[in-house]
């Protein structure tokens, strides 16, 4: 004996309850979310590290007044290499690749243009009375780096600031493994040298 109002029947006319639940289930079904195109996946991805990437690039020694400058440079880098990204892994050591090429076409720049370098540190001279002491420790680090060359300096950062393993270091920067490994343990050997100086030069004054 069939029953009257099996909500299975699919022959059904327009208005029986079997149309009423699949009307209203269908209702329930969110649409599927846009899928962003490669330009906004680029600019979304850039805009959530735009902070990691200022301070890259003031770590790998960017005067403060070129900063905003250079990140642009990296943003229109990072969209013409966007398809060589591999999304499956983390974007910020491919970040860190381009940053590091930008950084050292401005320092070849500076060179050129400037007879007598003089780092901008912004900084790292002592600060206000009220300044935190945060601020002031990372100026002088920041002060420091800018006393090691730039391709030791890179090193040193990506490793023992970003945490990116030494191989994928290597990988990045397109250099040996054992060249990473000497490099970092000169840069270390720097920073250290660096800082005292500057501390020791604080407590003269």
């Amino acid at each position: 004996m069939p029953a009257s109002n099996d909500l299975c029947d699919k022959t059904g006319p327009p208005g029986t309850i079997y149309n009423r639940v699949v009307v209203s289930h269908l209702r329930l079904v969110s649409p599927p979310a846009p899928r962003l195109n490669a330009d906004d996946a680029c600019l979304d991805a850039f805009q959530k590290e735009l902070d990691y990437v200022y301070r890259t690039l003031r770590r790998l020694g960017t005067a403060p007044s070129e900063v905003d400058d250079l990140a642009q440079e990296v943003f229109l880098a990072l969209r013409r290499c966007w398809a060589d990204y591999d999304s499956s892994r983390p974007l910020r050591p491919f970040l860190f690749g381009i940053s590091f090429r930008i950084a050292s076409a401005y320092e070849r720049k500076r060179r050129r243009e400037v007879a007598f370098g003089v780092v901008e540190v912004g900084d790292a001279g002592p600060g206000p009375d009220d300044a935190l002491q945060s601020k002031q420790a990372r100026a002088l680090v920041l002060a420091a780096l800018d006393r090691i060359p730039l391709p030791r300096r890179a090193v040193l950062v990506m490793h023992d600031i970003d945490d990116v393993p030494v191989s994928e270091v290597a990988s990045i920067l397109d250099i040996p493994l054992f060249t990473v490994y000497s490099r970092l343990r000169k840069a270390r050997r720097e920073l250290e040298s660096a800082i005292r100086r500057f501390l020791k030069e604080a407590d003269s004054r």
